[in-house]
């Protein structure tokens, strides 16, 4: 999912999904055959966690200014996944939003501030901090939105694809 110039990142609410046991043992579990990878994620304080089902989709850092202000850093690395596979797992339920862009929300949680996904109205994927993952595989940017607004002291060199997820 690329960023069009004028609007930064992605971001709408997704209806909380029925609750699953959450476990702190590691990276996400790999399913078996052709199942796609279940992955794991959630805030610095683990009061809002989640789940995403699939390959990394347009890992990417943006540097537009709504970027920089909300983290607090010089650019942000998001990473797609189908919408339709987030569950909000944890025992915070769904985080608390903020509408960032009129076509656009942001999840967060509302006890430690930890950033968590970016939704845009009319998107099939929901964009996830690359950080938030429990085991960020795969999330190697290839894309960089914003770059002319990015600190010139910061250098990127990008990945010409996607990294291979490892099971």
């Amino acid at each position: 999912m690329s960023t069009a110039p004028d609007q930064p990142g992605p971001g709408r609410p997704t209806q909380p999904a029925a609750a699953s046991a959450h476990t702190e043992k590691g990276p996400a579990p790999v399913t078996s055959g052709s199942e796609p990878r279940v992955r794991t994620g959630g805030c610095l304080c683990g009061h809002i966690q989640y789940e995403v089902t699939g390959d990394p989709d347009d890992p990417h850092l943006c540097a537009c200014r709504h970027e920089t202000r909300i983290s607090g850093a010089p650019a942000v690395l998001w990473v797609g996944f189908p919408r339709k596979s987030l569950r909000w797992v944890g025992p915070g339920g769904e985080p608390t939003w903020y509408a960032s862009w009129p076509t656009l929300h942001r999840g967060f949680c509302p006890r430690c501030g930890s950033q968590l996904v970016s939704d845009a109205y009319d998107s099939a994927m929901v964009m996830v901090t690359a950080f938030s993952l429990d085991d960020p595989t795969g999330t190697t940017p290839v894309g960089f939105s914003f770059r002319d607004e990015a600190v010139p002291w910061m250098t990127v060199q990008l990945a010409s694809e996607p990294a291979e997820a490892t099971p």
